[in-house]
């Protein structure tokens, strides 16, 4: 069995003559609606500044260079390619794959720029909690 001593302030006699138990609220726990608020407020500060942050990345331009330079793709934070540059002495008729390939490898090294800087940037806001649909 386990002792729990209370004391007068902890319980009080009903108007039935009965003792009931006063419920407490941890203190590091209280606060009530002047703690939503101020949750509410740090929930909106870091919204907003996700939002510049999603804005200030779809505005930058990411680039990869494959093939020791033989191919450079630049996609925008939006993830669409803006330029591909393939060096002439790439192209040969010949192995048509092997430029598909470094095109396909730069392109996606491009868009993996763009994931990459995006979830480090993110997590310096969230704290390093994942926010689903966010990015």
């Amino acid at each position: 069995m386990v002792g729990v001593s209370l004391s007068e302030d902890d319980c009080k006699n009903n108007s039935k003559g009965e003792f009931e138990m006063k419920a407490r609220i941890p203190k590091n726990m209280g606060g009530g609606a002047q703690n939503m608020n101020s949750m509410i407020k740090q929930a909106q500060k870091m919204q907003d500044q996700i939002t510049v942050l999603q804005e200030d990345i779809e505005g930058r331009d990411f680039s990869a260079v494959v093939g020791g330079g033989a191919v450079e793709v630049v996609v925008t934070g939006k993830k669409t390619i803006k330029s591909l540059t393939i060096k002439p002495e790439v192209v040969d008729p010949e192995d048509i794959e092997m430029l598909q390939d470094l095109i396909i490898s730069a392109v996606n090294e491009a868009v993996n720029n763009v994931e990459t800087t995006t979830e480090t940037e993110m997590s310096k806001i969230t704290g390093g909690v994942a926010l689903p649909g966010l990015f």
